[in-house]
This record gives structure tokens, C-alpha cells and sequence, in this order.
């Protein structure tokens, strides 16, 4: 279609009536980066979604409306591998890499499938991956729309949905997003209250000191009771804080509301694959003279680059276990980049795939993003168990595509809203190293949270009088 269509209206007109559907939105355009938003549902007889918990024997596979329809024996990585496979289809003529595969997410705990045993279990399901059979591509930079359909040749269904989606979407016009009105202050609702994160940096400290590890990702949460529309909530979320790698899922009882601006890993059909790890974060100023000085601050600050230079060393090896020896470098150092309320510290690692080798096999391989752990790997992530008191579930996961023809695109969960059965939480954290001042770093943490709920209101959690608020009980 030779216009680029309204993600708002075709997310509300193709996808919203639909227990499962996703819309990863390139709410923020950003050349080479987001050119294209994906929006669509598993339709059609090839349609299902793959749901999966750590410690199970098996995936299940649910129809389009959350129906159980059987079980693919082994973790969802495997399942993940069989199921690209069985389905490949070439699709050179296609522009994008999304051509009919899966899209859904992977949470945090799911690194105990990755060698880093779980010691909690979270609320959500550990992975959730959408067949995405009926899809619609949006190409921001040339202003064209594409509607794909997975199918076997003969089957009327696929046709009849791309009649029927093209439609729909040439009368299109974009649905009022409600005023934001009354927004919260959230800094008196942590999980982990300010004095005990104080504690928890300092513990972090003292780790490193004693030299079990370089760096440590410490993270907090907001968790509210919540009635609002998580649809609605995401449409303010990105008109506030738009993302490159920003997404809407829907997934039955669970809605992730995500504006991340980092990329985990993308993959091409060339095998060539990237990585942008973000360390270092600075907020945003309204006079853009002294914006400007933050900015430059951020670029020269000892602290912020030994954060982001200790992630790239992780990624190089990550990427080393897996891509063409002598194939692994970093293009691009220690960049700025600016969005709607920060500044963040921005690397590129990459590295090319050897014959035999796929995006699913990389993905385990790297899981979880090193930006959320910190370094060496696995013995932070036994110290962060030992200071955070609950899963931290999709949050600091990996959310994203992988497509038929080898290719993959995945975010680093973060800025990121999860509503769930009358719940809404909502992650924050920071990297920890040497030099790391306590404070300093729970207000780092207080900025990041904004950004996930912004838009969010008194009536979206039990009325004009905030009554709905309960905070979880603090450690």
C-alpha cells in the first residue's frame, strides 16, 4: 500500500478485539536503526502461540484465543529452532526481516536455561512467543505499508484477511488518545525503600571490593494496583517517551508496555549480527545550553565509560563463543544518544554467524543482556539473587522477532510497564562499580522509572484519590 499507515488505527482495528497480538513500534525513527514498526496476531490455520515456565518439560502451544492445543517436549529454545525451521520460506523480495516467524519475549528467569540457577519464580510466564501469521509492516522512511500472510498456496483465508486489512486501513484515522491528567509520584512507592537501596549500593560495594565481580546491575520496582486500559496507557507511553525498539504485547492475561531504546541483539539473513549495549545515563535539561553540557559530561565521565566499556568486553565474549573467529568488533565506541527524558551512553559490538549456526543458538548464548547483569556474568547474577527480593519476570529480558528466513531483532527489556490480573510493576536499576555514590545512583534509578509510566494517572489506579495504592512489602 502506497502510504504508511496509522499504527494507532491499525492496532486498534486489526489487533486490539484479539486476546494475542503484538505491535513492536518504532515510535522513534532512527536511520539504520527502526526504520519499521510490525503490527499483527497468529490468524489463520498456521496461527498458535508457544508459552513456556522454567522447569517444565515442555512448551505449550496455545490457539489464537489461548486454547491449550498440545506440547513441543524440551525448553523454548529448542521449540523456537523447530518451528523456524519447519516453516522457512524465502522471502528476498520482502524489504523487512519480520516475513512470517515469531515475536514475543523472553524473561529474566529464564537464565536459569542459560547456566544461572532461578532462586525465584516469576508471576509471568518465563517466555511467550506469538506466530506472527497475519502481519502489517509500516516502512516509516519510504511511507509504504506491507500486509503479509503466512499460508499454504490454495488457502482462501490469507487472501480474504488481505482484502479485508487493506480495507480497513484505507479509510484509516487515528484514535483520541485520552489526556494524561494527574500524573503519580512513584518515589514513595518502591518495592525497596530509598534508605535500604542506599544499603543494597553499598552491599554491591563491598562486593567489588572484595573482587567478586566488576559490575552490578541492582534494580527496583514499582508494583500498583491498576484498572486502567493498558492499550490507552501505551499510546500516552509512546506519544511521551517515544523508542526505537519500543512494543505493545498482548498475551491473554498479561500486557507489556515497553519504550526501550536499547537493542540485545539483531540478526540478519546474512548472519551478520549487532548488539548496542547503554550504559550511563544523564537526564535530559530544558535549556539546551545546559543540555548540552550534560551531554558532553556523560561522554567524558571515568564512571559511565568504565560501565559501558566493562559491557562491550562481555559482549566481545558472548559473541566470541558463538560467531566467526576474528569476526567480532566494535564500530562504534562510547556515542551519545538523546531521547525524550535522557541522554544514554551508546556502544556497537558486532560479529558475523559461521554456516550452521542461527539467531536462536546466539540469543541463548547471550541471554541475559549483560547491560542488566553486569560482569562476569554469572557469578553477578548470584549476587543480585542474593540482594533483589523478587523476580524481576519479563523485565530485563529480551523482547522482539525472530523471522523465517534466519533473521532476528531483539530489545533489552527496559522502560517497561507489565499489567497482569489488576497489577501493574514497573523495573529500574543502575550499573554499580567502584566508584558508584549511593545516592547518586538511587536518583538514576527514580529517572529511569519515569519514563515507563509516564501518562500513568490516580484514576488508572483506583480513582481521583490514589485509594488503589499498595506497595508491596519491602524487604
Amino acid at each position: 500500500m502506497p502510504f504508511a499507515a496509522d499504527p494507532e488505527h491499525v492496532h486498534e482495528a486489526l489487533c486490539a478485539p484479539r486476546p494475542y497480538s503484538f505491535w513492536l513500534d518504532s515510535s522513534r525513527v532512527m536511520p539504520g536503526v527502526s526504520r519499521f514498526s510490525f503490527l499483527g496476531f497468529p490468524g489463520g490455520r498456521h496461527g498458535e502461540v508457544l508459552r513456556y515456565r522454567v522447569g517444565s518439560p515442555a512448551v505449550e502451544v496455545l490457539d489464537a484465543t489461548g486454547q491449550p492445543r498440545g506440547e513441543l517436549p524440551g525448553d523454548i529454545f529448542g521449540a523456537l529452532r523447530d518451528r523456524l525451521t519447519e516453516r522457512a520460506v524465502p522471502t528476498d523480495e520482502l524489504p523487512f526481516d519480520l516475513d512470517g516467524g515469531y515475536v514475543g519475549y523472553f524473561g529474566y528467569e529464564l537464565k536459569a536455561d542459560c547456566g544461572s540457577p532461578n532462586t525465584r519464580v516469576s508471576p509471568a510466564p518465563d517466555a511467550v512467543w506469538i506466530a506472527a501469521t497475519r502481519l502489517v509492516a509500516i516502512d516509516h522512511e519510504l511511507g509504504e505499508t506491507w500486509l503479509v500472510a503466512l499460508c499454504r498456496d490454495g488457502e482462501d483465508d490469507a487472501e480474504r484477511w488481505i482484502a479485508d486489512a487493506r480495507e480497513e486501513l484505507a479509510g484509516q484515522a487515528s484514535p483520541v488518545v485520552p489526556d494524561r491528567g494527574d500524573e503519580l509520584d512513584f518515589s514513595d512507592l518502591l518495592r525497596v525503600p530509598r534508605d535500604r537501596y542506599l544499603d543494597d549500593v553499598e552491599a554491591c560495594l563491598e562486593q567489588l571490593r572484595a573482587g567478586e565481580s566488576y559490575e552490578i546491575c541492582l534494580t527496583n520496582e514499582v508494583d500498583l494496583d491498576f484498572t486502567g486500559d493498558p492499550r490507552a496507557l501505551y499510546r500516552r507511553q509512546r506519544r511521551h517517551n517515544p523508542a526505537p525498539y519500543a512494543a505493545y504485547l498482548a498475551l491473554g492475561d498479561v500486557q507489556v508496555l515497553c519504550s526501550s531504546p536499547e537493542r540485545f541483539l539483531r540478526v540478519g539473513r546474512d548472519g551478520v549480527c549487532e548488539s548496542r549495549p547503554i550504559k550511563g545515563t544523564a537526564p535530559r535539561r530544558g535549556d539546551p545550553a545546559i543540555d548540552d553540557v550534560v551531554r558532553k559530561e556523560l561522554a567524558s565521565s571515568d564512571k559511565t565509560r568504565a560501565e559501558n566499556l566493562m559491557i562491550v568486553d562481555l559482549l566481545r565474549n558472548d559473541f566470541g563463543r558463538v560467531c566467526r573467529m576474528g569476526s567480532v568488533h566494535v564500530p562504534s565506541f562510547l556515542a551519545v544518544e538523546s531521547y525524550a527524558t535522557v541522554h544514554q551512553l551508546v556502544s556497537t559490538v558486532r560479529g558475523r554467524l559461521p554456516e550452521g549456526t542461527d539467531a536462536v543458538e546466539l540469543t541463548r548464548a547471550c541471554f541475559p543482556g549483560g547491560s542488566m547483569t553486569g560482569a562476569p556474568k554469572l557469578r553477578t547474577m548470584e549476587i543480585i539473587d542474593e540482594l533483589e527480593d523478587r523476580p524481576r519476570g519479563v523485565y530485563s529480558g529480551a523482547l522482539g522477532y525472530f523471522g523465517l528466513g534466519g533473521a532476528a531483532d531483539l530489545n533489552i527489556v527496559i522502560r517497561t510497564a507489565v499489567a497482569q490480573r489488576g497489577r501493574l510493576s514497573a523495573g529500574a536499576g543502575g550499573a554499580i562499580v567502584l566508584d558508584s555514590d549511593p545516592v547518586e545512583e538511587h536518583e538514576e534509578m527514580l529517572l529511569k522509572l519515569h519514563a515507563p509510566l509516564r501518562g500513568l494517572t490516580r484514576r488508572d489506579v483506583g480513582g481521583p484519590t490514589g485509594s488503589g495504592f499498595s506497595r508491596p512489602p519491602a524487604r
